[in-house]
């Protein structure tokens, strides 16, 4: 199956560099997603592969062919945007024929093509109808037959889900998961939610500032982060983090005062590379606080509880956190608004940061 490699690719538009040194490896039939904030690059990123964009410098490979110097049509590859693009005065069908219908291909040829990427997308019914007669999700459905017919090597995703509802949403991520489990193409997509990025790939590509920060499975990026950025960015709600200073340490732990002057223990696997005095971040998931909890606990007041069904999430302030302190608990814990509440932070659950974000491990 076909692979893709960057190597050492920059984009600069002007003055500004908006892709810095990018290098990385996608294995044939994986599922890459790439996310980031606004502004990253990543889409950027993705219209270099395609071509749309050229790179001011580094080498693409596509199944082991240099495409760098190759327009868009030769590269084997097929795009779906953010926008569906279809003709509104074209059926289904003839939207997703007529890349088939432009390169000549014969009418038989087509006609298998369209009606077996049909089947595959549950649009067989609906070969006829036109764009305006479409839902949101078989729009974006036509747009990714459209692609399939063209049997591309490499598959291409740009923020494809960003114009439909929650619930839509929700739906189609699903049904990309199907398609790539059938097509079992190489797929890299492009998203800012990282909910899509976690349900959806086997590796996920971590931008900021047009610079990799990580590239990993989920439970790499969520488990093993490199640094605060990643550990921050991946999850939902966000790691809390929690500032101070290093007083003590000893085999595989640390202890650590905060702000407000209360000592917590943080278990550090190696030590040795922290020095007294050095000012760290404390990071901890919503889901390992324990509300009411013994150990390592601190002092809040509840800001705001956000009930989800089984399970809520609780905010609360402390002078020690960066921003609200968050803890996932069952709706069985009965507080209210303005409570003082007490929140383990369990030694084993926690993650430190020094001072350039990096991770302590």
């Amino acid at each position: 199956m076909t692979g893709l490699s960057l190597e050492n690719i920059y984009k600069e538009f002007g003055d500004k560099t908006v892709l810095s040194d990018i290098s990385l490896t996608i294995e044939g039939g994986e599922f890459a997603v790439i996310v980031g904030p606004s502004g990253c690059g990543k889409s950027t990123l993705l219209r270099t592969i395609a071509g749309l964009e050229e790179v001011s410098d580094g080498s693409i490979i596509i199944d082991g062919t240099d495409v760098t110097g190759l327009p868009p049509a030769e590269r084997k590859i097929a795009m779906v945007f953010q926008s569906y693009a279809l003709y509104p005065h074209m059926s289904v069908y003839d939207n997703m024929a007529f890349g088939m219908k432009v390169a000549k291909k014969s009418k038989t040829e087509i006609d298998r093509a369209v009606r077996s990427a049909a089947e595959t997308l549950g649009l067989l019914e609906l070969l006829d109808r036109k764009p305006k007669a479409l839902s949101g999700g078989e729009r974006q459905r036509t747009a990714i037959g459209r692609a399939i017919v063209r049997r591309p090597s490499l598959f291409l995703f740009d923020e494809p889900l960003s114009n439909l509802d929650a619930a839509l949403r929700v739906h189609m991520r699903h049904e990309f998961s199907r398609l790539h489990t059938h097509l079992k193409t190489t797929m890299v997509y492009v998203t800012h939610d990282q909910v899509e990025a976690m349900t959806l790939a086997d590796k996920i590509i971590v931008l900021r500032g047009g610079k990799v920060e990580q590239v990993g499975t989920p439970a790499d990026l969520y488990n093993r982060p490199a640094n605060q950025f990643v550990a921050g960015f991946i999850g939902s709600p966000p790691m809390n983090f929690l500032t101070g200073k290093v007083q003590g340490k000893y085999d595989k732990g640390a202890t650590v005062v905060l702000k407000s002057g209360l000592q917590i223990d943080v278990s550090v696997t190696n030590s040795s590379v922290l020095k007294i005095g050095q000012s760290v971040s404390v990071g901890i998931r919503p889901e390992d606080c324990v509300l009411g909890g013994l150990e390592n606990s601190i002092q809040a007041t509840l800001e705001l509880i956000e009930p989800l069904g089984g399970y809520s999430y609780m905010y609360a302030a402390c002078p020690d956190a960066e921003n609200s302190l968050i803890a996932r608990t069952t709706n069985s814990f009965h507080q209210h608004k303005g409570d003082h509440i007490m929140i383990g932070l369990p030694a084993k659950a926690c993650r430190l940061f020094d001072s350039t974000n990096q991770t302590i491990w």
